[in-house]
């Protein structure tokens, strides 16, 4: 059984730093995995941050150049790392993962994954 787990969030100000992290368990080692981070407002839909996808790292232009992710596949983890995170950062991250099965455009959608963890409230204050 898939579980994802993410850490990390947290309440910061504008300006500040914030690691998330995301631990993968019971994922086969026969695939390879699109990991993924989306971002959830109240009242919006789930929208895509980040994802580690063959060799490619692709950000949603909101958060490309303050955010980075970074993965290790030999331990099942992957991080995003926030910076200079700004009061409209404020929402419910979510880690996702999926077996590779197509290009790296397609780890864009919330409907191409499988498994996705509970979430980790990140809040920036003005």
């Amino acid at each position: 059984q898939v579980q994802l787990v993410e850490s990390g969030g947290g309440l910061v100000q504008a300006g500040g730093s914030l690691r998330l992290s995301c631990a993968a368990s019971g994922l086969t080692g026969s695939y390879y995995y699109a990991m993924g981070w989306f971002r959830q407002t109240p009242g919006k839909e789930r929208e895509f941050v980040a994802v580690l996808s063959w060799n490619d790292r692709l950000y949603a232009a909101s958060v490309k150049g303050r955010f980075t992710i970074s993965g290790d596949n030999a331990k099942n983890t992957m991080s995003l790392q926030m910076n200079s995170l700004k009061p409209e950062d404020t929402a419910v991250y979510y880690c996702a993962a999926t077996p590779l099965r197509s290009k790296s455009d397609d780890y864009l959608r919330t409907t191409s994954y499988d498994y996705w963890g509970q979430g980790t409230q990140v809040t920036v204050s003005s």
